[in-house]
């Protein structure tokens, strides 16, 4: 079964840090571009962070919202994405999502925008930021 599984999330206090992990099952990652989103309760879903393919140049880009506080990598050992989130506040309580998009290179670039050029997601792993 082909799928993106999340892991990671859990209670952290304002400005701790948690590094969500997204791993492909039954594919690689490293021919996709790889983006995460969070939705938070009552809200639409937010494009975070997204890094290019590996086959491509690893480029990446941030939402406005965590740009300098989230850092999204990959490791094709693992055949995982990263995102490492630190100085976390309380309205990045969230289900963080990441999703494989098939039309990285066709684009030029990876995005933070949701579409059908997403081929998979992940089930979601939850991001509670309180004290």
């Amino acid at each position: 079964q082909l799928q993106l599984v999340e892991s990671g999330g859990g209670l952290v206090q304002p400005g701790g840090s948690l590094r969500l992990s997204c791993t492909g099952s039954g594919f690689t990652l490293y021919y996709y571009a790889i983006s995460w989103f969070r939705q938070a309760p009552g809200k639409e879903r937010e494009g975070v962070a997204c890094i290019m393919s590996s086959r491509d140049d690893e480029s990446t880009n941030y939402a406005d919202s965590v740009k300098g506080r989230f850092t999204i990598s990959r490791d094709n050992s693992e055949n995982a994405v990263y995102l490492q989130m630190d100085s976390l506040k309380p309205e990045d309580t969230a289900v963080y999502y990441c999703a494989a998009d098939s039309y990285g290179r066709k684009r030029g670039a990876c995005t933070i925008a949701a579409g059908p050029h997403f081929e998979f997601w992940g089930q979601g792993t939850l991001v509670n930021v309180s004290s």
